[in-house]
C-alpha cells in the first residue's frame, strides 16, 4: 500500500517489544479498532527477525498498514526488499543516510508495492531543509522522532517538536509528517493542531494495564479533531 493512500490523521501503534509473543498478545486486543498503522519496532525486528513482520501481517491482514522500523542507513534496496518481502507496507530509512541509500530504498520499495518513511531520530542538521531535499528525491513521508533514551535522560517528548512540525508543514506541505516519542492520548490534539498527519503511540498503549482502552482513547482524540 502506498503512503499517500493512508487516511489521515491516523494512529500508528508501535510494538516496541523484544518478545514476539508479547507483541502479538497486545496486538490481538487492537485489531478491530481501525488503527491506521501497526509498527514492528526496531527491538522486535532485531530480537525476532523479519518473521515478526510476517506474523504481524498475518494478524492484521489488509485492514491496516504494517511498518517495519528498520532504521536503514545502508543497503537501502536490500533492507527494503527483505522487510516488504516479509509483509511490510512501509520501511524506515534514517534521515542521516546518504541520498543514494534513500533513493535505492525508495525505488525497491515502490517496485514491490510499498513505500519509505524517513526517520529523523538523532538528526542534528536543518530539518526543514533536509525534508525539502528528501521531497526532491521522491520521499512522501517523514517521522520527527524523539528516541526513548533521550526521553528518559532529558525528559523531552514529541510535544517539544510542535514548533518544528508547524514549520515543516508550512515549508514542505506535500510531505506527510508523523511524530513519535512519549506521546499520550492527551497530547494528540496539540500535535494535530500543528499539522501532524500520523501520531505514533507506543508505551502509552502497549504497556498500559488496558491497551485496548488506551488505544480507543487515542482514536477518540483523533476523531474529535477530525469533526
Amino acid at each position: 500500500m502506498k503512503i499517500e493512500d493512508l487516511r489521515t490523521p491516523a494512529l500508528q501503534v508501535a510494538l516496541d517489544f523484544t518478545s514476539l509473543s508479547t507483541a502479538l498478545s497486545v496486538l490481538r486486543h487492537l485489531l478491530d479498532l481501525g488503527i491506521g498503522v501497526f509498527e514492528v519496532g526496531t527491538p522486535l525486528i532485531k530480537s525476532e527477525g523479519v518473521r515478526a513482520v510476517s506474523y504481524v501481517r498475518s494478524l492484521v491482514g489488509t485492514s491496516s498498514y504494517v511498518l517495519a522500523d528498520t532504521k536503514t542507513i545502508d543497503v537501502g534496496a536490500v533492507e527494503a526488499e527483505v522487510a516488504i518481502g516479509a509483509g511490510a507496507d512501509l520501511v524506515t530509512v534514517l534521515a542521516v543516510a546518504d541520498d543514494v541509500v534513500v533513493s535505492s530504498a525508495l525505488a525497491k520499495a515502490r517496485e514491490l508495492g510499498g513505500d519509505v518513511v524517513v526517520d529523523f531520530i538523532g538528526f542534528r542538521g536543518d530539518v526543514v531543509r533536509r525534508v525539502a531535499e528528501l521531497r526532491d528525491l521522491g520521499v512522501r513521508a517523514v517521522n520527527l522522532h524523539v528516541g526513548i533514551d533521550v526521553q528518559r535522560s532529558l525528559g523531552i517528548r514529541a510535544t517539544a517538536l510542535a514548533g518544528l512540525v508547524r514549520e515543516v508543514k508550512r515549508e514542505v506541505p506535500e510531505v506527510l509528517v508523523s511524530a513519535s516519542g512519549g506521546i499520550r492520548a492527551r497530547d494528540i490534539p496539540e500535535l494535530l493542531e500543528v499539522g501532524v498527519d500520523v501520531v505514533v503511540v507506543g508505551g502509552a498503549i502497549t504497556r498500559s494495564q488496558n491497551p485496548r482502552e488506551e488505544a480507543l482513547e487515542c482514536l477518540r482524540k483523533l476523531r474529535e479533531f477530525s469533526r
